[in-house]
């Protein structure tokens, strides 16, 4: 399997239509999918399946069960934490290849340690104080094609590129 064009993790999500969602995006541009445990949903939920369609079969994606495994199996990655806290916009950032996206879960985002320990990376979309949050597929998705805009479109072969 060629390398992944990202890294996408679910910190501990809560929401099956929004994993299924982002990870049909994900096949969509050759990422990576993590899933960081406890999910508040099975994988062989329905939801989650009718969310990622038909596409799930065609996913790469890894469960792992905390934040010290995923770390293990991402050594030396550049990562990026996004979270309505963050001072950073997503599109200051020098998005690269390989690049691993972090994403907290609908219900409490990510914890404050993993915010505070990788500060200088986190990063947000703007909004308005009238909206508490976004909603987590909307955020990754938006993130993701921003990557590929920074990349210049997809490798060649992949989506007419």
């Amino acid at each position: 399997m060629p390398e992944p064009l990202l890294h996408i993790v679910l910190h501990q999500p809560d929401i099956p239509q929004n994993t299924g969602n982002i990870g049909r995006s994900c096949v969509a541009i050759g990422a990576k999918l993590w899933l960081v445990r406890p999910l508040g949903f099975r994988l062989e939920d329905r939801y989650l399946k009718r969310a990622g369609m038909d596409y799930w079969p065609h996913l790469d994606y890894e469960v792992v069960d905390n934040w010290e495994q995923l770390l293990e199996r991402l050594p030396g990655r550049r990562m990026w934490l996004l979270t309505k806290f963050a001072s950073r916009l997503a599109w200051e950032a020098d998005l690269e290849r390989g690049d691993v996206l972090v994403f907290g879960s609908e219900t409490r985002g990510l914890p404050a340690a993993l915010r505070e320990e990788h500060a200088d990376r986190c990063l947000k979309l703007p909004m308005l104080d009238t909206v508490r949050s976004l909603n987590l597929a909307s955020t990754a998705n938006t993130i993701m094609y921003e990557a590929v805009r920074q990349f210049g479109g997809l490798s060649a072969g992949v989506g007419g590129q």
